[in-house]
């Protein structure tokens, strides 16, 4: 039976080796055919464009990690927004722990009127119609 978390454990990482296929005859015809474009368009029989036109959709290794990474913020995906729920939480048992210890059982009163205040401030911005220009 599992046991429920607020934070989620680690799966065991598993080995997984991919082989490499390595074909030597295929590498020396690459090399050749890109020395004679370069040869070519060194003499000027070839233009830029004829050399290598598969160039242009190939994408380089570089930024192509940067591209595809979420955006940092909180409110961006599933573990941005639980991420933000947990530091709340955390915020609200710090600060009722805290409130205690200085204050006494009256700061669980003053955290009510402060979670209501902010509920009607939350559904007042709610209900407020959107103007036209935004």
């Amino acid at each position: 039976m599992k046991i429920l978390s607020l934070f989620r454990s680690k799966t065991p990482n598993r080995f997984e080796i991919k082989p490499r296929y390595w074909d030597p005859v295929k590498e020396e015809i690459e090399q050749r055919t890109a020395f004679i474009k370069r040869e070519l368009e060194a003499q000027g029989k070839l233009t830029p464009e004829e050399i290598d036109i598969k160039a242009k959709y190939e994408t380089g290794i570089r930024g192509a990690f940067s591209k595809n990474r979420k955006s940092k913020s909180f409110a961006s995906g599933s573990d941005g927004s639980t991420a933000l729920i947990r530091t709340f939480i955390f915020l609200i048992l710090l600060g009722g722990g805290g409130g205690y210890i200085f204050l006494g059982p009256i700061i669980f009163q003053y955290m009510l009127i402060i979670a209501a205040l902010l509920g009607v401030i939350y559904f007042i911005s709610k209900r407020k119609p959107k103007r036209k220009d935004e």
